[in-house]
């Protein structure tokens, strides 16, 4: 799986108790159009897990080339991975959301899956943001890069 270069992401969400929670994921993907959805994979080890499926929502951070420390920022288990990262609350949920990312997405969960030693959670967006000038922070066999651009070819 790793020759599969893919984006990076950072899914937050906030629990009950007013707590944000927050890690690196790569297993992102759009899934339909006609209803909006998009999914992520957690692993059921991680410490989020639990307030991702008791919040029932989520926002997807799009990191840009330009973000690899907030990327291990919160791949690390460090307490406060929210200090030194610039976030607010998103408009839909209040799942953190980064003003600085390519793209954010903020979900409601849709529906929870089994997927071996991961949980997949299929998110209906509710509202999106985009900078349509960055340029994605990509990851590929164990290191970070980024995007060259070359003509379209249509």
């Amino acid at each position: 799986m790793a020759s599969f270069a893919s984006g990076v992401t950072v899914v937050t969400t906030v629990d009950k108790a007013g707590a944000l929670w927050g890690i690196t994921v790569s297993a992102f993907s759009s899934l339909s159009m006609e209803p909006p959805l998009c999914l992520i994979c957690i692993d059921k080890r991680a410490g989020s897990l639990a307030a991702l499926t008791e919040s029932r929502a989520f926002a997807v951070n799009v990191l840009s080339d330009a973000q690899d420390a907030v990327s291990n920022r919160f791949a690390s288990r460090i307490e406060d991975k929210f200090s030194e990262v610039r976030h607010e609350p998103g408009p839909a949920t209040g799942c953190p959301v980064f003003p600085e990312a390519l793209a954010w997405m903020e979900c409601r969960v849709a529906e929870i899956l089994p997927g071996g030693d991961h949980d997949i959670f299929l998110g209906e967006l509710q509202t999106v943001k985009v900078d349509a000038d960055a340029k994605p922070l990509v990851y590929w066999r164990g290191a970070y890069g980024d995007v060259t651009s070359r003509p379209k070819s249509w």
